[in-house]
C-alpha cells in the first residue's frame, strides 16, 4: 500500500504492508532516523519504503512528525477490523546494559506513555527527543496504546535502539495471526475502532 503526505513542511512517501517480510528503503536525508526506522521493519517484520523531504534546514521535527502520522494512519488501515489479530504484544529487550519492555493494544484507543531515563541530545542532525514524539504520534495515528519503559541503562544510542527494536517486536506480535481465534474480533465488545 502506498500513500503520501504533503505539506508545506513536508512531502512523504510511503509503501508499507505490515505483513511483510523486514525489507526496507528509506531515503530521508536524516540517517539516524533510518536506523531507527529499519529496527521497526526488520523486527516487525513490516516492509517500508520511505521517500521523505522535509524543511530539515530548520529541525527534523517536522519530518519524523509527518512520518509517524502516516505511518500510524496506514497502520491501523491495514489492519481493517482486525478479526484474528492477537491485538496485545509486548517484548522485553536487553540492548547490552540497557532493558527496555514496550508493550502495545491495538485496540482502537490512543495512550501514550513513557518511563525512564531522560531521552535528549543529539545523533547528527536528529534530536533525541524526536523519538519520543514519533512514537507519540504513532500511537495517536494507528489508535493504540503504546507503553515504553526503559527500566535502565546508560547509552544513549542503545536506549534509543532497543525501544525502536522493542516496537517492531511488539507490533510483530500484536498484529500477527491468531490460529486459535481465525476470524473473530479480540474484543468481548464484539468490535474494535
Amino acid at each position: 500500500m502506498i500513500e503520501s503526505r504533503k505539506t508545506s513542511e513536508t512531502d512523504i512517501k510511503l509503501d508499507l504492508n505490515v505483513r511483510g517480510t523486514g525489507n526496507y528503503r528509506f531515503d530521508t536525508e536524516i540517517p539516524f532516523f533510518d536506523h531507527m526506522l529499519s529496527h521497526i521493519s526488520k523486527h516487525g517484520l513490516i516492509d517500508m519504503d520511505l521517500h521523505l523531504r522535509g524543511d530539515i534546514g530548520i529541525d527534523c521535527h517536522h519530518s519524523v512528525e509527518d512520518t509517524a502520522i502516516l505511518m500510524g494512519q496506514m497502520i491501523h488501515k491495514q489492519l481493517g477490523d482486525k478479526k484474528g489479530i492477537f491485538r496485545y504484544g509486548h517484548f522485553t529487550i536487553p540492548m547490552d546494559e540497557v532493558l527496555t519492555t514496550v508493550v502495545v493494544d491495538l485496540g482502537g484507543r490512543f495512550f501514550f506513555k513513557y518511563t525512564g531515563p531522560p531521552i535528549d541530545g543529539k545523533f547528527g542532525i536528529y534530536d533525541a527527543e524526536l523519538s519520543l514524539e514519533f512514537m507519540q504520534k504513532l500511537a495517536l495515528n494507528a489508535k493504540m496504546n503504546l507503553h515504553i519503559v526503559v527500566h535502565y541503562g546508560e547509552n544513549r544510542h542503545h536506549i534509543h535502539e532497543s525501544i525502536f527494536k522493542g516496537l517492531g517486536k511488539a507490533l510483530r506480535q500484536a498484529i500477527a495471526i491468531d490460529p486459535n481465534a481465525l476470524g473473530q474480533i479480540p474484543s468481548t465488545k464484539g468490535m474494535l475502532e
